[in-house]
């Protein structure tokens, strides 16, 4: 009885994945297990109640948690970009702009695939997307099945990597609260913090590099194999033109731009740069649904980039003791284009909510949101409960016990987060696994000999849990794939063709336990950490 009492933290988690495994929702699966869990506990005495009174707490402080107000804001961003037609539009584009080439359409889906990471992040709607456009065009030119849904596959996960991405944010939390738990373990009570900002600046390399690395697959492809790739037939008057190439590019790059750069270079917090996304993209609905009658909408967005600039070169507060003219000038500048903003933002909204649009955008928002916070409510009381059994400390002791110190212990982490990858669910390795062990691996050194880096760590986190979207069996972008590709592309096609980007993705891990400098260099820069 005291043995199983003294194992009931690892008969926990192997529970959880089991029912998990079984099909049962994911929030409810980890709420459940562990106040059953908790109940044994109890009666075997190994569980102290009074864990379980941090609870409300701690679903108070991620209610109140301001860096994660940017998951719905993000999240609304992507869905009223993907019901705006914005991949529709930049996939033929660019599909038209580098078919004539061998390999061109597969170049054309990793930059498309990039380009709707950066505005959208949803992997779900970009795979849908792509697989709904491009997939049938690429097998009417003569593509290889595999190779088409690979490639699709995997431009579709870049969501997951390349800022701004919801990943990173969720991450960007928990690493935060166990880089500060590690550096108070190891003495340093007034440590320096880890930010989203830090995590979306140390991603954006990998994440570029992990594109040409997708790029320059499809060009040896077409080299070594000409007739997985052929060139696309295109009819005479079907080119690009200048216009097309602007109207496609433009508005998606401005808002990436717009929301990225106002992070990276300090003027918006990632919230802030969210909230400016959100309104961007509604700006950006709008315009294209109003068509010719769209200049009030353009203004709005001008507008919205004259206040970014504005912010970047002026203190704009209004409640300080003195303010010179020139400051004077700018808030009235800044308060004339805010009126402007509204002003388009209004007219936007009620055209998108007569055409339907916006309350699709919202309910599709709702969902999506209340998914994650869900998710994450039954993880705190999961990582509660697990930490009153003394999995936390079984944890540490595994790690530090690992041969090969802390090079082993972390490519051990990544090994488990790999394999956890095939069955679960992104979101549930994040809520689960990395704050039971983001707190001990940040005590250790990297394999450089340097301090372990938060950024680092997380950007090889991501990375890792990338490859979760394309590991069968439930990997997501293969279902959703799956849901739309033509009855020609086998199940077998669609898992085949991802092992070659798979493979890619674990070689740009093996590059960044290399060369940590791809991820920390940027942060490092910016903002002096990492």
């Amino acid at each position: 009885m005291g043995t199983l009492a003294h194992s009931l933290d690892v008969i926990m988690f192997a529970a959880v994945c089991v029912f998990l495994l079984a099909g049962f929702p994911v929030a409810f699966t980890l709420a459940g297990t562990a106040l059953l869990f908790a109940g044994l506990g109890w009666l075997f005495g190994a569980f102290d109640l009074s864990f379980l009174g941090a609870l409300p707490q701690r679903i108070y402080g991620t209610m109140t948690n301001e860096v994660l107000i940017a998951v719905p804001l993000f999240v609304f961003m992507g869905v009223m970009l993907e019901r705006s037609k914005v991949a529709e539009e930049l996939l033929e584009t660019m599909g038209k702009l580098f078919g004539s080439l061998r390999g061109g359409l597969g170049i054309s889906v990793s930059i498309v695939g990039a380009l709707l990471a950066a505005s959208t992040g949803i992997v779900g709607a970009t795979v849908v997307t792509m697989g709904l456009l491009s997939l049938p065009t690429m097998l009417k030119n003569g593509y290889s099945p595999r190779l088409a849904s690979g490639s699709i596959a995997a431009a579709g996960t870049l969501g997951q990597i390349i800022p701004p991405s919801i990943v990173l944010v969720i991450l960007g939390d928990q690493l935060s609260n166990a880089y500060q738990k590690a550096q108070l373990s190891l003495g340093n009570f007034a440590p320096d913090t880890v930010s989203v900002g830090d995590l979306f600046a140390g991603a954006l390399i990998p994440g570029l590099m992990l594109v040409g690395l997708y790029i320059l697959f499809q060009v040896a492809m077409a080299i070594v194999k000409p007739q997985s790739s052929p060139a696309m037939v295109i009819a005479e008057g079907e080119g690009v033109g200048i216009g097309d190439l602007m109207r496609a590019l433009v508005p998606p790059v401005v808002l990436i731009v717009a929301v990225l750069g106002s992070i990276l270079a300090g003027v918006a917090t990632p919230t802030e740069a969210a909230a400016v996304g959100a309104v961007g993209a509604v700006l950006l609905g709008g315009y294209r649904a109003l068509g010719k009658r769209a200049w009030p909408v353009l203004g709005a967005a001008a507008a919205l980039v004259g206040v970014l600039v504005l912010t970047s070169f002026m203190d704009l507060r209004i409640q300080r003791t003195e303010i010179p003219p020139a400051g004077v000038a700018g808030i009235a500048l800044a308060a004339v284009f805010c009126v402007t903003i509204l002003g388009g933002l209004a007219i936007a909204l009620v055209k998108l909510q007569r055409d339907g649009v916006l309350g699709e955008v919202m309910r599709g928002t709702t969902q999506i949101t209340a998914m994650v916070f869900l998710i994450m409510m039954g993880a705190t009381l999961f990582s509660l409960v697990f930490r009153g059994l003394g999995g936390e400390e079984m944890v540490h002791a595994l790690l530090e016990n690992i041969p090969g110190g802390a090079a082993g212990a972390m490519l051990a982490v990544m090994a488990v987060m790999f394999v956890l990858g095939f069955f679960l669910d992104f979101l549930e390795i994040v809520f689960v696994v990395v704050p039971l062990v983001a707190p001990t691996l940040l005590m250790l050194d990297m394999p450089n000999g340097e301090p372990m880096s938060p950024v680092w760590l997380g950007i090889m986190l991501a990375v890792n849990l990338q490859t979760s979207f394309l590991t069968p069996p439930f990997g997501f972008a293969l279902f959703y794939l799956r849901g739309v590709a033509p009855p020609t592309v086998t199940t077998m096609d669609i898992y085949r063709g991802i092992i070659p980007f798979v493979v890619i993705q674990l070689s740009s891990l093996i590059v960044l336990w290399y060369l940590p400098e791809l991820a920390t260099w940027l942060p490092r820069i910016i903002y002096g950490t990492g």
